[in-house]
């Protein structure tokens, strides 16, 4: 029982700070409106939450494998609804930003820990099954975050996409510190504290730098943003070779299992999300939907997803990890390919039916793909391989908005990509023609993301249930 209720407590963490990733976008001309403010400023309600929740969750992670898991992912849940209610009180733009800062440190603390409490929880022959359930919240919460926002945005106010989870989060709360229980640490150990401040300022360039990309094109300030935090990342990594503690196990790395499937999540995320991003702009602007009645298309695709998660991921549990893996990736790529023929005047049905191909494909994916690499991390560091999983996977999600927007913009001037991408705009004659255009080459970009991450994930190396129970047997003796 004890562990069910573990396990709901995971998957409301997962759904809510994936939610909360994306429900401001269809609430964001309200928003901009409401506060008397521009759109250039309320755009970072969105950019601050993925920037943060990407620069943290390896740092959270191995900082919960110290501390303790449980008591970081109860005080994250404590942060994250605390800065909920903060969001839905913001008298103005700027503290609006500031607050959707707060409430994704509390993301972070959540995402960096929970395939971490999983993997103590549950034994390796049940942790796919396990994932597949918080894959429900991570998978379908980003879209979902989308259709909540315009729902809520219409029907009651902007404010009540943040105060809605406030109620839920205290709830959490109280049965995070009742049954959200350590099994196990690792021993106490200094800090990698110049590890933890050269990652951050490294990933906090590469971020906002890749986040001043889709707001106004390459140009010199945000391309050497990129770049020295590149360099400030490979530095990282040589030090990292020498530290005594590492923030991240470089060692581990040399378990093929767990590097490719961790870069595996990184593509895909990169490639798939922003699939979802394009065909909302294409249903927006060149069908002329709303931002509401748009997303609802995908609702069938992430309503498959979430039903067949489970079901997956027990499968995982019993064949390994990388046929369920790489057959959910080909799905996706099955799904690019629908939207490929899409024309000017194509039945919304075959949004429908791409969208539930694509569903498919992330059920069992997403699952065999966590289990795998929490398979494979060793026993008192799960927060840190789980902590640098999330930063990889929000790397991903943050460069498919990016990616999203260049590639679209490329057909269109930038600043009408942007009303596009709000919903705000419609597209007719020759320039929906244009972008029609603009649209396919980013799903064609998206596509081969997708075999990038396909070949990772098929290359991985087998991995059969009995070798994980080795691999468990191997853990408990070191």
């Amino acid at each position: 029982m004890s562990r069910s209720i573990v396990l709901l407590i995971l998957v409301l963490g997962t759904l809510m700070a994936a939610v909360d990733s994306t429900v401001v976008l269809l609430a964001l001309p309200t928003i901009t409106t409401d506060l008397r403010t521009n759109l250039d400023l309320t755009i970072w309600t969105i950019l601050i939450y993925l920037l943060v929740v990407a620069v943290m969750t390896t740092q959270l992670g191995r900082i919960g494998d110290l501390l303790g898991r449980s008591r970081m992912y109860n005080l994250g849940f404590g942060i994250f609804t605390l800065g909920s209610a903060l969001c839905g009180l913001s008298p103005t733009a700027e503290a609006l930003v500031a607050f959707r800062a707060i409430q994704a440190l509390g993301a972070s603390m959540l995402q960096a820990n929970s395939g971490a409490i999983i993997a103590d929880v549950f034994p390796p022959n049940e942790r796919g099954k396990a994932y597949g359930f918080t894959s429900i919240g991570w998978n379908v919460g980003a879209t979902l975050g989308i259709v909540v926002g315009g729902v809520l945005t219409t029907l009651v106010g902007w404010r009540y996409i943040f105060y809605i989870n406030v109620p839920i989060g205290i709830a959490a709360v109280i049965l995070g510190v009742r049954y959200v229980r350590d099994v196990q640490r690792a021993k106490a150990q200094k800090l990698d504290v110049p590890g933890m401040l050269l990652l951050l300022s490294g990933l906090s360039m590469i971020t906002y730098g890749a986040s001043d990309v889709a707001g106004r094109g390459i140009n010199a300030f945000n391309g050497s943003l990129i770049g020295a935090g590149v360099i400030i990342i490979a530095s990282m990594l040589i030090y990292e070779r020498r530290a005594e503690n590492p923030i991240i196990d470089l060692k581990a790395f040399q378990n093929r299992v767990l590097s490719f499937s961790i870069l595996a999540s990184f593509f895909q995320s990169m490639g798939y999300l922003s699939v979802v991003f394009v065909i909302i702009m294409y249903l927006q602007g060149i069908r002329g939907l709303s931002p509401l009645n748009a997303s609802l298309l995908l609702v069938p695709g992430y309503v498959v997803a979430s039903s067949l998660g489970p079901f997956a991921g027990r499968l995982s549990d019993k064949i390994g990890a990388r046929i369920p893996a790489s057959i959910g990736i080909s799905m996706m790529m099955g799904a690019i390919l629908v939207y490929l023929t899409l024309t000017l005047s194509s039945p919304l049905y075959v949004i429908i039916i791409a969208s539930v191909i694509g569903g498919l494909g992330s059920a069992m994916f997403y699952p065999a793909n966590n289990s795998a690499v929490m398979a494979n991390a060793r026993r008192g560091f799960y927060g840190g391989a789980n902590g640098l999983l999330r930063t990889l996977a929000n790397l991903g999600t943050l460069s498919s908005y990016v990616l999203a927007l260049t590639v679209a913009s490329l057909s269109i001037p930038r600043y009408v990509a942007f009303e596009v991408f709000l919903g705000t705009i419609n597209l007719v004659g020759g320039v929906a023609g244009s972008f029609l255009t603009g649209i396919k080459e980013a799903l064609v970009v998206a596509f081969f993301i997708l075999v990038i991450a396909l070949v990772l994930s098929a290359s991985r190396g087998k991995e059969t249930r009995m070798e994980r129970n080795e691999a468990k047997t191997s853990n408990l003796k070191a």
